[in-house]
């Protein structure tokens, strides 16, 4: 009977929807998202233009801000958007994958097939399998303004990356970085200063 307790993982698209209160534009621009414009054409291909306006005007709508001048390319994931932060003049490029309460400062820039993941697993008993344990609380990931993110860089729960950082291609960020660093590998360490 105590595996049945926790149901954390076996909730449909309708409840999961009700129990973060999102409202029915909310949940029709989900929709519209996921169903049609997340797989319209990307730069340099025709219509990219377009794609890209109704990629972020349904951008709007879901996630808790969208600066000015934002990018929301093709094939990326965000979850359900919720408490997702994309500031001024940055972009989520192609096959992003963000996950709820990720925030997002101005100038960021990414390359392709970036995770940030503010979700995990309980793991610690052992009479039962990891899917029925739950999930901790969600931490949420913070890239701070002026950063730069390479592409298939993952960036795990309650990371901090601070301003003016470089974070390299195929890294694992695991822990904080400091403003204005170079960091890179898996796990991610320090390489240089910029300053």
């Amino acid at each position: 009977m105590d595996r049945l307790k926790n149901q954390n993982y076996k909730d449909n698209a309708a409840s999961v929807a009700k129990r973060q209160g999102l409202g029915f534009v909310a949940r029709l621009c989900l929709f519209l998202y996921y169903a049609i414009a997340r797989h319209l054409p990307d730069s340099p291909l025709p219509g990219a233009t377009v794609a890209m306006i109704i990629r972020r005007e349904l951008a709007k709508r879901i996630f808790k801000r969208v600066g000015v001048d934002t990018k929301v390319h093709s094939s990326v994931y965000f979850g359900s958007g919720v408490n997702v932060e994309l500031g001024d003049f940055s972009s989520l490029n192609h096959g992003a994958w963000i996950s709820n309460d990720t925030v997002i400062g101005r100038d960021v820039m990414m390359g392709p097939y970036v995770m940030m993941l503010s979700g995990s697993h309980n793991f610690e008993r052992l009479d039962i399998s990891m899917r029925e344990q739950g999930a901790p609380a969600r931490r949420p990931i913070i890239i701070d303004d002026d950063v730069w993110i390479g592409a298939r860089t993952i960036i795990l729960p309650g990371v901090h990356i601070g301003s003016h950082s470089i974070v390299g291609a195929g890294s694992v960020v695991t822990k904080n970085v400091a403003p204005y660093s170079i960091v890179g590998g898996a796990p991610a360490k320090l390489i240089k200063m910029r300053s």
